[in-house]
């Protein structure tokens, strides 16, 4: 459920592995909130940090220390569309609404997602 901007602002030290969690630092109304990270999802960061060894940002772009770009991040998302084979419109933002929607559906508080995404 991140906002573009929120993920491209990530550093290594605001994921709590231990308790599952991201810290995400001035979200909306510039105030911090913790998201729920799920063991596939921090198995997959682990390997991921592994392999890049990001200086700053979680995320850098082509110059260690510089976080990746946010077009850059969009065009990645269309290459993921294209290659998954959907043929609907498909932005980042929606998959922070499908992020909503499944939680709604896993029966979790809609006051709590609203809330926290």
């Amino acid at each position: 459920g991140l906002r573009r901007g929120e993920l491209l602002r990530i550093k290594p030290s605001d994921i709590q592995a231990d308790r599952g969690l991201l810290l995400i630092r001035h979200a909306k109304g510039n105030k911090d909130r913790m998201a729920p990270l799920s063991a596939k999802t921090l198995a997959l960061l682990r390997e991921y940090y592994r392999g890049y060894r990001p200086k700053i940002w979680l995320f850098e772009g082509q110059e260690a220390g510089k976080p990746y770009d946010e077009r850059s991040l969009q065009q990645v998302m269309k290459r993921a569309v294209v290659s998954a084979g959907i043929n609907k419109p498909a932005t980042l933002h929606w998959l922070r609404h499908s992020y909503a929607t499944h939680l709604l559906e896993a029966g979790t508080d809609l006051r709590y997602i609203q809330e926290s995404t």
